[in-house]
């Protein structure tokens, strides 16, 4: 959990975390950083907000593997591979024909 401290007025700060960059990562967050006229915290915060939302929506589109079940896996995944080829069909079929085995 990141540390929180207290300023010297009292009022909670936000909480703090420390990371470790490459320094090839490093120069080019701060070249990103003075394009948008930000401190290089700042412009890490932006980013890490931005990278976690989009995260998030995409975890909320694509429901966790893990929980689905074996038959309903393999169906989104056949799904998956016949959208760009193949039309998806629409409504129930008008006649079914059963067969008996004989």
């Amino acid at each position: 959990m990141a540390t929180r401290q207290t300023s010297t007025s009292g009022k909670p700060k936000s909480p703090r975390i420390q990371v470790v960059l490459p320094e090839e990562l490093c120069e080019r967050l701060t070249l990103l950083a003075d394009a948008e006229a930000r401190t290089v915290s700042n412009m890490a915060r932006v980013l890490i907000q931005q990278g976690v939302e989009r995260l998030e929506r995409q975890r909320s589109v694509e429901p966790d593997p893990s929980a689905i079940a074996g038959s309903d896996r393999v169906r989104q995944q056949l799904e998956r591979q016949g959208r760009a080829d193949q039309p998806r069909l629409r409504g129930a079929p008008r006649r079914l024909r059963l067969y008996r085995p004989g």
